[in-house]
């Protein structure tokens, strides 16, 4: 089951609404992603979490939408989206991409004078962190090369070449807006940030994933997992258990 927003935003999935859930986890897709990409982590948290599972534009339902190739714009248009949620504790949690973009959007809505639970963070290296990366620029070839590499994406999109080349532009695109994406510098958060990553992953080390650290006054924890950039899938009873008790925490300190 999916259910859209209070006004019928096409940004928000709820997979497994949980209207009655004390706390609430924003989940922002990775480059190339799409809300579904949460389904199984929805299902899992479902119903002691409500997860709003964020569809960006320009894929599935959202296609004929232009894209969106920079974090901030992004930031942007998400944080009046999610406003309207904000009647309990809300936390963000982003994979790859997405969590350079839960930063983006907690700084915002702490701008905003409203309080975020958590950033949970997941195969990102901290904002502070730059790397020169270029895959963005690469030919579809290599741009592919690049996806297979991180094991993430479904295989049976590679056997479909009709498929496979209509999605290779929604992933160039997020792939320039993370490989692009720096950090303007402002004041760390106040929310407390939470960092998973998997112990085999390319695009970070755990030296990036500690710098996380620096972006906040609360508190600071990183996990580490058995896997590389996709170690999530499927996400680990471990995992699950970590964001629950994370929100649970953040309740009762809040």
């Amino acid at each position: 089951m999916s259910t859209a927003s209070p006004g019928g935003d096409a940004w928000i999935r709820r997979f497994h609404p949980a209207d009655e859930a004390p706390a609430r986890l924003v989940c922002l897709p990775h480059a190339g992603g799409s809300a579904s990409f949460f389904f199984p982590l929805s299902r899992a948290l479902a119903p002691g979490l409500d997860a709003l599972c964020v569809q960006y534009p320009g894929r599935q339902d959202r296609r004929n939408e232009a894209l969106v190739d920079d974090i901030g714009k992004l930031a942007d248009a998400l944080v009046p989206v999610l406003a309207p949620w904000c009647d309990r504790p809300l936390a963000l949690f982003g994979h790859s991409m997405g969590a350079s973009l839960a930063f983006e959007v907690a700084c915002r809505l702490e701008a905003d004078g409203i309080d975020v639970a958590a950033v949970i963070v997941s195969g990102r290296r901290a904002p502070s962190e730059v790397r020169a990366e270029f895959t963005h620029l690469r030919d579809d070839d290599g741009l592919i090369a690049d996806l297979k590499s991180l094991s993430g994406t479904q295989a049976r999109i590679f056997e479909d070449e009709e498929i496979l080349r209509m999605a290779l532009p929604a992933i160039r695109n997020d792939y320039r807006a993370a490989e692009t994406y720096r950090f303007g510098g402002g004041g760390p958060l106040r929310a407390p940030i939470h960092v998973h990553t998997g112990d085999t992953d390319p695009k970070v080390t755990l030296d990036e994933a500690r710098a996380w650290s620096r972006h906040t006054t609360g508190d600071f924890s990183l996990r580490t997992y058995s896997g590389g950039h996709f170690y999530l899938v499927p996400p680990s009873a471990r995992m699950t258990r970590a964001i629950a008790d994370t929100l649970t925490a953040a309740r009762h300190t809040g």
